[in-house]
């Protein structure tokens, strides 16, 4: 399970998770704090506030390199650009700080914090290990352009292979493209693959000719069983199989160059030789 769907909205597991956690240190905590007349939702307010900054900080600086040139994408959070280790280290600092200062908030600071730390842990893990069971590129009745049955497994070929999911309806689908399609210039170990969901080849052909965008592998899935057979339900969502063909990272939403690169250091590194690197070493 990648996404879930409500309604005509879709949100990532992932972020539902945190959202998920954040409420129960809220109840958990609104219940302690009431038997010791300390009220503490707006610290955990805080909290989480500061370690969504921290996380946000930490993965531009991981990959500033990636940003530069782009200012206003550093504050673009529709990328999903997060270290959440960063943001785990800044949450639990200053926990530890308002608990020194404040000594009355302590113990239902602290028990909320546990309880969120342990709902986020545990669901996250259980998620992660169902996700783990999705072996093997998906068998779906994909075509090409020209309404030709394509073998995804055919088009791996023993590489790494990124899917994207997207449609021409959709405006963070249309801007992602061009990281993409430069990735899929730069990156000729790994193989890039656009399955759109549920549109007609012509129409598909006009928006690449309108876009001029000069992608490979792209492919039709009419019937949209890849987003079903994943379980996503959003759109974009780009998909990263492995050389053996097995799921290690997933993204819903768009993608920046920093947040590809940060799943792209998913496959092995073998397979990452950038292009201007591989003639360098061809010469």
């Amino acid at each position: 399970m990648l996404s879930v769907g409500v309604g005509p909205v879709s949100f990532s597991v992932g972020h539902l998770l945190l959202v998920l956690a954040f409420i129960v240190a809220l109840i958990v905590g609104g219940i302690t704090g009431r038997k010791h007349g300390t009220p503490i939702a707006g610290t955990l307010a805080d909290i989480f506030v500061v370690a969504m900054l921290s996380a946000r900080i930490g993965f531009v600086i991981r990959y500033y390199e990636h940003y530069q040139g782009d200012w206003l994408g550093m504050i673009d959070i529709r990328d999903g650009g997060f270290d959440m280790v960063t943001g785990l280290v800044a949450a639990l600092v200053f926990a530890g700080f308002l608990m020194w200062r404040r000594a009355s908030s302590r113990r239902a600071l602290g028990t909320a914090m546990v309880a969120g730390l342990l709902t986020w842990g545990l669901t996250g893990g259980a998620i992660q290990l169902i996700n783990q069971q999705l072996k093997g590129l998906p068998e779906v009745a994909l075509t090409d352009l020209n309404e030709q049955p394509v073998d995804l497994s055919a088009i791996a070929n023993g590489q790494p292979t990124v899917v994207n999911l997207w449609a021409t309806w959709c405006p963070p689908c249309i801007r992602e493209m061009p990281v993409l399609e430069e990735a899929q210039k730069r990156y000729p170990g790994i193989n890039f693959v656009f399955a759109n969901q549920g549109e007609h080849p012509e129409t598909i052909h006009r928006f690449l000719s309108e876009q001029n965008l000069d992608l490979h592998h792209v492919l039709s899935d009419r019937q949209g069983q890849f987003g079903r057979v994943t379980g996503s339900h959003g759109l974009p969502t780009t998909l990263f199989y492995n050389a053996e063909g097995n799921l290690v990272d997933s993204h819903m939403g768009e993608l920046s160059r920093a947040s590809l690169a940060r799943s792209l250091e998913r496959f092995d590194p073998q397979f990452l030789v950038a292009y201007d690197e591989a003639v360098g070493y061809a010469e």
